[in-house]
């Protein structure tokens, strides 16, 4: 196992939100990401390495050990597994709420509930839990469509300020879980570079506090 400490950023939001905590750690880009093509990146340490990546495969290259560290949603560690990881750190960005959400005028479905998502396992564990019986339409994009379509009677999907639902005729309905960005690392490498990890997990969690 090299010297080297891999991170695992998540593109879009997080990743803007992310930079400047682990600048604080004195870890920074030596080029502007945001215009270059490239996946991997050398920073300011020249111990670490980052590399941007869909926040969805963040969680399987730090299980797998493509990568020591990574920033995720907790909605991805809920939905995909966060198995072999630990979860040292809530770091309080990108913060929004999975919720339902159905069309503002929608009447009350008798029987089954069809349920458009991309949040498949959370969304069979909520209405489960509920005691639902809901059909689950897993879809990638644009599930304010589903119900203005007829596809689905609600959608579960991450809400921030709500605008994009209101736009589409929709309105938010039941809070399923808060959601932020969290720390994650490999089981392996905490403990073969344990003193290097450590100090970052301690000068991100003064930054975040």
């Amino acid at each position: 196992m090299s010297d080297t400490l891999t991170i695992a950023l998540s593109k879009g939001r997080i990743l803007k939100e992310t930079l400047p905590l682990i600048a604080a750690a004195g870890i920074e880009p030596l080029e502007d990401i945001s215009k270059s093509r490239k996946l991997i990146f050398d920073t300011t340490d020249s111990r670490v390495k980052l590399i941007i990546i869909r926040a969805t495969d963040v969680p399987t290259y730090v299980q797998y050990g493509g990568a020591d560290m990574g920033v995720t949603g907790k909605d991805v560690l809920m939905e995909h597994g966060a198995e072999g990881l630990y979860e040292p750190l809530d770091l309080k960005i990108s913060q929004c709420r999975l919720m339902t959400a159905a069309k503002t005028d929608a009447k009350p479905v008798k029987g089954r509930l069809k349920v458009a998502t991309k949040f498949v396992n959370l969304a069979k564990q909520y209405y489960a839990g509920q005691g639902i019986q809901a059909d689950i339409i897993k879809l990638y994009g644009a599930m304010e469509l589903a119900p203005i379509l007829g596809l689905a009677d609600e959608i579960v999907d991450i809400v921030d300020t709500g605008n994009t639902l209101k736009a589409n005729g929709l309105e938010p309905r039941e809070l399923i879980h808060n959601i932020s960005s969290r720390l994650v690392v490999n089981r392996a490498s905490m403990k073969m570079k344990h003193h290097h990890i450590q100090s970052i997990i301690d000068q991100l969690a003064e930054k975040v506090r």
